[in-house]
């Protein structure tokens, strides 16, 4: 599995075809308390940089953009009664969907966790 980031905080896990996207830890921390979490649905058609899903927190509502496209595959159904797990497993159980790859050429301009730390780091 690699794991890949934004620059606007979304992290995707590359696994054979199936990519889990979520939130970094540091968007977490910027947003405070998640309160609410809307995930596509299965089966939507998602594009590298678009609107994806939302969250909401004490502090705002933020769009998380798809980091790459592809298809939904699932939403994380935890999310819906607990989405707290936003704040205490961001980069975990906190994942938003799943879906599948669908052009893998789209990775290489993501960051690497190395850079994607020393972006953070510049903030």
């Amino acid at each position: 599995m690699t794991l890949y980031f934004t620059k606007d905080h979304e992290w995707v896990r590359v696994d054979g075809d199936t990519a889990t996207v979520g939130i970094t830890d540091y968007a977490q921390g910027q947003l405070g308390d998640v309160v609410f979490v809307e995930n596509p649905a299965a089966g939507a058609a998602l594009a590298q940089g678009k609107e994806a899903a939302v969250v909401e927190s004490v502090k705002a509502a933020s769009d998380v953009y798809a980091p790459i496209s592809g298809t939904v595959t699932e939403a994380n159904a935890a999310l819906e009664g607990e989405p707290a797990l936003v704040n205490t497993a961001p980069e975990g159980e906190g994942w938003f969907f799943r879906m599948t790859v669908g052009n893998p050429g789209e990775l290489d301009a993501l960051m690497s966790e190395s850079a994607y730390r020393d972006y953070v780091a510049g903030l």
